[in-house]
């Protein structure tokens, strides 16, 4: 029987509202964001295309990974998932959407700039699933410098390389050991790689590292058959972005849809990723950025 759902315009699904200014101290908090970011908590419906995989989330409390872990959840995944101290209330409605699907969640908190802490996490995991079938390395930091690079401290510097790199690079040399042959590890990369925003230059450079790290990981590991790619966002509304963005009002205004993307429109693309509908498909980016074409 035929389909009666009409496809959904992405000029309409979610509309192009008129942000109101709006600031907020880092990590920011979804509960004051206005519009409040969409995970999918409505709107996301699982068909069993990850069955009893056991998955890594970092940075699942909010934002992108929020809706990863919701929708790994509602397509027959337990996650483990990484927040800061901080961050325990947001991490508690992760667990409640995770456990509302059926699934086990497995809050932990962790500082992924430390490399003891890293290893810590991923011994946790194996301890309460046994195995990593899939690593999403998603944590990230970013601070606006308009002022340009004199702005730039060696402070802020090395935290965005020790989050946004060392991080990663811990987690899945920590994870290798544990993820068996048709596994995956997807890292969580930029438009920002391609095309770099002046008062981001920190960040954009990490991102423009973790495509290469993410090719490069990919032809190491394919022998054992282990997947590797990474999913490339334009805008997205997280509560990243009032927390360290000076400009809210004019978020994503730029993008050929003229609108941020919601968490939710990120995660179908890490559920593909990992899923076996994907089993050719390793050292890819995939670029979910509102039309702003990329390489």
């Amino acid at each position: 029987m035929a389909s009666s759902e009409q496809p959904e315009d992405p000029n309409t699904v979610h509309p192009r509202p008129d942000f109101p200014q709006q600031d907020q101290a880092h990590p920011g908090w979804t509960g004051p964001m206005d519009p409040p970011p969409d995970h999918g908590e409505e709107s996301y419906r699982g068909s069993g295309l990850l069955d009893g995989r056991k998955t890594v989330i970092s940075g699942g409390d909010s934002g992108i990974g929020r809706a990863v872990a919701l929708a790994y959840a509602r397509e027959g995944a337990d996650v483990v998932f990484t927040h800061l101290p901080e961050e325990g209330k947001e991490a508690g409605e992760t667990v409640r959407l995770v456990e509302q699907a059926g699934r086990r969640a497995v809050p932990v908190v962790c500082d992924i700039r430390d490399e003891k802490q890293c290893r810590s996490l991923i011994e946790q995991a194996v301890s309460e699933f046994g195995r990593i079938d899939v690593l999403v390395n998603n944590a990230a930091y970013q601070m606006s410098q308009p002022d340009g690079i004199s702005a730039i401290s060696t402070e802020q510097f090395d935290r965005v390389m020790r989050t946004n790199l060392y991080g990663m690079f811990w987690l899945c040399k920590s994870a290798l050991p544990h993820i068996p042959a048709g596994g995956s590890i997807i890292n969580t990369t930029s438009v920002q790689a391609y095309k770099p925003s002046p008062h981001l230059l920190d960040y954009a450079m990490t991102k423009g590292a973790i495509v290469t790290f993410t090719q490069g990981l990919a032809q190491m590991l394919a022998p054992d058959g282990i997947r590797v790619n990474a999913v490339a966002p334009g805008p997205v509304w997280t509560p990243l972005i009032p927390a360290t963005l000076p400009d809210t009002a004019e978020f994503g205004k730029q993008s050929p849809l003229g609108r941020p993307a919601q968490p939710a429109e990120m995660a179908p693309a890490f559920v593909f990723l990992a899923s076996r509908n994907a089993s050719f498909i390793t050292g890819e980016i995939m670029n979910a950025t509102g039309g702003t074409p990329l390489p």
